[in-house]
């Protein structure tokens, strides 16, 4: 089955690993599958920085539907302490 070429079939991430803290995501690129299937094209944005060890890591995953992106972020605001969320919808408006 085809996919349509706008859309990538993967989005890639550098994974910074963080002590006592969750992993950081930054999204660096995307990755869409050539036509017959048998590869991809990856164009990134940005590159990754080595890490200690000297390698440089990209992790490529399907990109998130609408749905799952939003309740991620229900599920981040669940997360946040309550002072912080009212203080982060209050940004840009006027007293």
């Amino acid at each position: 089955m085809a996919k349509d070429n706008s859309t990538p079939a993967y989005h890639a991430y550098v994974v910074t690993k963080r002590e006592g803290k969750d992993d950081w995501w930054t999204q660096i690129g995307s990755a869409w599958e050539h036509a017959d299937q048998l590869g991809l094209n990856i164009v990134l944005q940005a590159l990754p920085i080595p890490g200690p060890e000297g390698e440089c890591k990209i992790v490529l995953r399907p990109p998130k539907t609408d749905t799952n992106e939003r309740s991620d972020q229900r599920q981040d605001q669940r997360d946040e302490p309550r002072a912080t969320r009212s203080q982060s919808n209050n940004r840009g408006r006027r007293s």
